[in-house]
C-alpha cells in the first residue's frame, strides 16, 4: 500500500477556511476514487503548516488519481495561500491501539537513512518499528496509533504517532527523545525534523501492518 502526503504552509488567516474546504470537498472526492483507502489531515495552528495524506491500495491506483488530486490540491493551495509540496511513500507499518477522537494530536518525525539503500536496511527499519518502537508506545499513556512510511529510492522515512490529547503527547516527549536516539544509532539515520500537530481528520482505513 502507498500514501501521498501534501503539505502547505498556509496563511494563518486562511487556515480555518482551508480546513473546512478539505473536509467538505477534498475528503469525499478523494475517498470516492478507485483504490483510495482513506485520508487524514493534521495542522499546526501556530505555524500554519497543514499536512493532508491519502492512502492507496496500490501504486497504480495512486498514479491513476494524479490528475484529479492535482486539481483539488491547486484549489486548496489558492485558498490557503501556500504552495503545495507533495511526497509519496510506501506504507511500511501501521498499528492501532485504539481509534482516535476529537482532541487527538500527532508527533511526526522525518528521517533520512545513510546510503547505500538496500532491502536489508529497509527491513531493519520495519523491525525497529515493530520490535522497538511499538512496544514502547504501547506502554505510553494516551497512545492511539503509529505508522511508518518509507521511500526506498531516497532512503527517507517518516513516522507518525497519534495520542489522545495534547497533554498525553506532551507527557511522552522524554520517551520520544529516547526512541529518536535509538533510531539514530541503531539504524544510522539522520533525524531531519520533528513536529507536532492537531489531528483534524482521521479516516485512513489502512489495515494493521506489523
Amino acid at each position: 500500500m502507498f500514501a501521498r502526503s501534501t503539505w502547505i504552509q498556509a496563511r494563518l488567516s486562511s487556515l480555518d477556511a482551508g480546513v473546512a474546504m478539505i473536509r467538505n470537498d477534498v475528503l469525499p472526492a478523494v475517498q470516492a476514487m478507485d483504490g483510495c483507502i482513506g485520508l487524514s489531515m493534521m495542522a499546526d495552528r501556530h505555524s500554519g503548516r497543514l499536512i493532508v495524506t491519502s492512502a492507496w491500495e496500490s501504486r497504480d491506483a495512486m498514479r491513476a488519481s494524479d490528475a484529479a488530486v492535482a486539481h483539488l490540491r491547486e484549489r486548496a493551495g489558492r485558498l490557503l495561500g501556500g504552495e503545495p509540496y507533495v511526497e509519496e511513500w510506501e506504507i511500511a507499518g501501521l498499528h492501532r491501539h485504539h481509534h482516535s477522537h476529537q482532541g487527538a494530536c500527532a508527533r511526526v518525525v522525518w528521517m533520512h537513512g545513510l546510503p547505500p539503500a538496500t532491502p536489508e536496511k529497509m527491513e531493519m527499519g520495519r523491525d525497529f518499528f515493530k520490535m522497538v518502537m511499538l512496544p514502547t508506545l504501547e506502554q505510553t499513556e494516551g497512545f492511539c496509533s503509529a505508522s511508518l512510511f518509507i521511500d526506498p529510492m531516497t532512503m527517507r522515512a517518516v513516522s507518525s504517532v497519534v495520542f489522545d490529547s495534547r497533554a498525553s503527547m506532551d507527557a511522552s516527549r522524554e520517551s520520544a527523545a529516547k526512541l529518536k536516539e535509538l533510531a539514530r544509532t541503531q539504524l544510522a539515520v539522520d533525524i531531519l525534523e520533528a513536529a507536532e500537530f492537531d489531528l483534524l481528520v482521521a479516516h485512513l482505513r489502512v489495515p494493521e501492518m506489523v
